[in-house]
Formats: structure tokens, sequence, C-alpha cells
């Protein structure tokens, strides 16, 4: 009776593989979070395309005009050169320095995205800090975005009850350039935003 006991589970055995599942304590491997360092590389890719293209703009916004200039003695009107460039304002040279380091942090983490790709399952620890960077760089990105935003608009409508004449009228050139540069520089501090979000949910779903 004991053999043929035996037999009947060494047939189960056999049919299962050999192997029996334990009836208790089995737990099924959970699958590893996705890996979304790729999307998180095209950001930074097009946060670095988008911050040179907005300082190249602004860097070559400079413009000369003859301006007509009275004489007051003689009623005499001279023509005066004037040069209008980013170096005039704070707020555009505040908006250089910004997207200047702006790319060079976009260089330094597309090398720690592609880093990151190649690992099946990244740090935690790299997630926070690239939340915590991009949490600055987007701050720092939108203030100079905003400060050299405000500044084109007076340029552009100027202000009657301050009696600030509007110069785009003369400087149309140098306008246009400082306004691309602004709206540039509002897709990479979006691009930043979009890469605050990536990063947490990342973190979110390894802390899940």
């Amino acid at each position: 009776m004991a053999s043929t006991e035996t037999s009947t589970t060494s047939t189960t055995n056999d049919f299962s593989g050999g192997k029996t599942a334990p009836e208790s304590g089995y737990v099924v491997p959970s699958r590893p979070p996705p890996n979304l360092f790729f999307l998180d590389f095209g950001l930074r890719l097009l946060l670095f395309a988008s911050a040179v293209t907005a300082l190249v703009v602004m860097v070559t916004s400079k413009q000369t005009k003859l301006i007509p200039v009275t004489v007051a003695p003689s009623s005499q009107i001279f023509l005066v050169s004037r040069d209008a460039k980013f170096q005039h304002s704070p707020a555009f040279i505040y908006l250089v320095a910004a997207l200047s380091v702006t790319g060079l942090y976009s260089i330094i983490t597309m090398l720690v995205s592609l880093f990151s790709i190649a690992s099946p399952s990244p740090s935690p620890k790299t997630l926070f800090l690239l939340i915590l960077f991009d949490t600055l760089m987007a701050g720092v990105m939108a203030s100079a975005t905003g400060n050299a935003g405000s500044v084109a608009y007076i340029g552009l409508k100027g202000n009657s009850h301050v009696n600030w004449n509007k110069i785009c009228n003369m400087y149309g050139k140098f306008c246009r350039h400082v306004g691309s540069s602004a709206a540039v520089s509002l897709i990479a501090s979006i691009v930043l935003v979009l890469l605050v979000v990536l990063s947490s949910y990342s973190l979110y779903r390894r802390s899940r």
C-alpha cells in the first residue's frame, strides 16, 4: 500500500514537472517599475536645444539706429548713433545667465540619463536629486523669463503712467530677438516642470 502511494506521488510530480508549489508563503515576484529614462533623456535634449536657441537669439539681438536729437539753443537736429543690446537691461543679463546655466545643467543631466537607461532599476537617490535640482532650475528659469518678458512688454507698449516710451517702433529687430528668446525660454521652463513631474512619478512607482 505504501509503495502504491509513493508511486502515485511520483507520477503526480512527474506530470507537474517534478515540482510542487508550497501551500503557503509563496510570493509572486512583482514586475519592476518601467524605466522612463528614455523619455527623460528626450526631454533633457529638448531642454538643451531650447536653452541654447534662446541664448543665441538673445546675445545676437544688438541693433544700431540713428536717433534724431534736438539741441535746445539752436533747435538743430542731429542724428546720434545709439545701440540697443541685452547688456543694457539687468533683466536680459539675468536671462542670459540663467540660460547659460540651464544649458550646462542639461548636458550634465543628459549624461546621468544615459547611465540610468542602461540600469535596470535606477537608484531612488538619483531620482530624488534630479527632482531637487530640476525644481531649482525651473524656478530660476521661470523668474528669469518673467523678468525679461515684463521688460520686453514695456519696450513694446511703453508705460504712459510713468512716461516710459516704447522703443520697438524704432528697434524692431532687437525687440523681435528679445521676444523670441523669452518665448523659447518659456518652453525651457515648461520642459523643466515636465521633468519634475516625470521624476516624481518614477520615484512614486518605486516606492509602491
